[in-house]
């Protein structure tokens, strides 16, 4: 049976920092699954693996440490 393909219609230019782009190196590594699909997968189930507080505390220190673009 053929697999299916996920259509990814929304193409946007991302830059990662290094440690960020080793992460994903290693879960395609892992995974086998593209950059693309990879980044589908993190951040549409972002709520089943994420705890809501925690990730709030990531996003204040990062905003602490570096701020917030302008919009």
């Amino acid at each position: 049976m053929a697999k299916k393909r996920l259509p990814l219609p929304k193409r946007f230019s991302a830059g990662l920092t290094e440690s960020a782009y080793a992460r994903l190196r290693a879960l395609n590594a892992d995974w086998g699954l593209g950059n693309n699909y990879l980044l589908v997968v993190l951040l549409e189930n972002l709520d089943r693996y994420a705890d809501q507080d925690k990730l709030d505390d990531v996003f204040r220190a990062f905003i602490e440490e570096y701020g917030a673009p302008s919009k």
